[in-house]
């Protein structure tokens, strides 16, 4: 069985979304797929096992908690 899901975050601006893509991209590839909108990033996960999928979903969210967390510090 497939086990699909969508994350979209969105971002005040082009410039922050752009900031966490660029940032989490790496990490990302070949885990998900991801693709930059505008002010919103939408992610794509895929996997077969809910496990894996939940783990890289729960990944993802931490990831970007970190990097929103150090854009608010350096921009303050």
């Amino acid at each position: 069985m497939k086990i699909n899901g969508e994350i979209v975050f969105t971002y005040n601006d082009e410039e922050n979304a752009r900031l966490v893509f660029d940032s989490l991209e790496v990490d990302n590839e070949n885990y998900l797929e991801s693709n930059l909108n505008g002010k919103s990033i939408n992610y794509n996960v895929t996997n077969d096992k809910l496990g894996s999928f939940l783990a890289t979903v729960d990944d993802l969210i931490s990831s970007e908690i970190v990097v929103e967390k150090i854009l608010n510090k350096t921009k303050s």
